[in-house]
C-alpha cells in the first residue's frame, strides 16, 4: 500500500475498494487504533463464519462488537481487546460454537500478528 500525505492532516490511500483516509484526529480519517481494532475483530469473525460454515452450523447472523483498553502512559498503546460476538441461529451448541471461536482465533491472521503484545478476549451470546 502507498500512503500520500493529506494537506489538512493524515495521509490516504486506495485500494480496490476506494479511498481511505487516515489521521489521528476523526475529522480528518479513520484513527490508526480504529483500523487496528477493526481488522482484527473482523477478521476474527470472518474466519469464524467460515468455521461454522465448514461444520455445517447454520447461523443467520453474527455482530461483532468491541471494547479497547489502551495505556496512556506507553503511547496510548493497545493493551486489550475484548470481542463480543452476538450469533444468532437456531438450535446452536454452545459447546461447538466455543470451539470454533477458539479456533479462529488460532487462525486469524491479524489476530496473531499481535499476540503476544495485545491481549484478545472473546465472549459470545446465542439469540
Amino acid at each position: 500500500m502507498d500512503f500520500k500525505m493529506k494537506e489538512e492532516e493524515g495521509f490516504t490511500t486506495t485500494t480496490e475498494f476506494g479511498e481511505l483516509h487516515v489521521a489521528g484526529d476523526e475529522q480528518f480519517g479513520y484513527r490508526p487504533y480504529q483500523l487496528m481494532v477493526a481488522s482484527i475483530a473482523v477478521c476474527s469473525g470472518g474466519v469464524l463464519r467460515k468455521i461454522l460454515k465448514k461444520k455445517r452450523i447454520d447461523i443467520e447472523d453474527i455482530a461483532i462488537s468491541s471494547n479497547v483498553e489502551r495505556n496512556e502512559e506507553k503511547a496510548n498503546r493497545i493493551e486489550k481487546i475484548h470481542i463480543h460476538y452476538k450469533i444468532k441461529g437456531q438450535n446452536l451448541n454452545e459447546k461447538k460454537i466455543h470451539q470454533s471461536i477458539v479456533l479462529a482465533n488460532k487462525n486469524c491472521p491479524m489476530a496473531q500478528s499481535v499476540a503476544g503484545s495485545i491481549e484478545i478476549e472473546e465472549t459470545f451470546e446465542l439469540l
